[in-house]
């Protein structure tokens, strides 16, 4: 296996670093003339998707062709499809409810508030979590078996993340489910088919960039802070907070998966009163 080159390494990660930095300088510019900090949510899935574009575009003579191109082209479609479905979800809403409690909590300047811990965190956070992305597309080796297991993963990462979307959309819009937790199909599995994917697609890619040891290790703390996102973070914990009391979710909860899709658990039966 060959070493990453160190100067295109350099070159890839300052790069990708200003280019976090300005999708989200440039998103914050649009959030505070409409007043409305949600669309940070939109340009999560846009940032990771330029990060890669332009270490695909830098790695040029660095890294071998299919692999970079596997590469960047995955990451693209993931960050794409989760950006065009967060725009279609939100359309005609206001503000997110996790940002107007954040930035009533906000001391001094809420505009300045908003900016270092909505959007430059946010920036930080793509800039380390597509750290895979930076180093896969500068490994100068064709794709090799756990790199294609990566892809496969990443595969199952965005079927359980598009589908588990597009079944709850589907849901959402039936008039006669209004009021009435999603539990079917593979929300009968795990709570989170979406958070799920995401899990499975960061896995997968931090697999692609596992040509070395070195490698290995230094993109390690990639997949693992996704995880602590989607699981412990602005994820699942936040999620589940919100929904804690909703009529009916309790005993969702009670049958099925907090993360890992498993088959849902029957409901506890009451035993019938011994005949006197």
């Amino acid at each position: 296996m060959t070493a990453v080159d160190a100067q295109g390494l350099v070159l890839v990660l300052g790069a990708s670093a200003g280019t976090a930095l300005a999708v989200m300088l440039v998103t914050f510019a649009i959030g505070r003339a409409k007043g409305l900090h949600r669309i940070v949510d939109i340009a999560w899935g846009v940032a990771f998707a330029a990060v890669a574009a332009v270490s695909w575009a830098l790695s040029s003579g660095y890294g071998d062709g299919a692999r970079r191109t596997a590469v960047a082209l995955a990451t693209v479609v993931w960050g794409l499809r989760l950006a065009l479905h967060i725009a279609r979800r939100g359309r005609g809403h206001g503000e997110d409810p996790r940002y107007a409690r954040m930035l009533a909590r906000a001391r001094g300047n809420p505009t300045l508030y908003a900016l270092r811990t909505v959007y430059l965190l946010q920036g930080a956070l793509v800039w380390l979590v597509s750290l895979p992305v930076q180093v896969a597309v500068l490994l100068p080796d064709p794709l090799d078996g756990v790199a294609i297991l990566g892809l496969v993963l990443w595969a199952c990462g965005v079927f359980f993340e598009a589908t588990g979307d597009h079944q709850l959309a589907r849901f959402k819009a039936d008039p006669a489910n209004k009021g009435r937790i999603m539990d079917q199909g593979l929300w009968s599995w795990t709570r989170h088919p979406n958070y799920f994917g995401d899990f499975l697609v960061w896995w997968g890619l931090y697999l692609t960039a596992c040509a070395t040891w070195q490698t290995a290790a230094l993109t390690l703390v990639s997949p693992i802070v996704m995880s602590g996102l989607l699981i412990f973070g602005s994820g699942k914990r936040l999620l589940e907070n919100h929904m804690a009391q909703r009529p009916g979710y309790a005993e969702y909860r009670e049958r099925t998966s907090g993360f890992f899709p498993r088959p849902p658990r029957r409901p506890a039966t009451t035993p019938r009163a011994a005949r006197r």
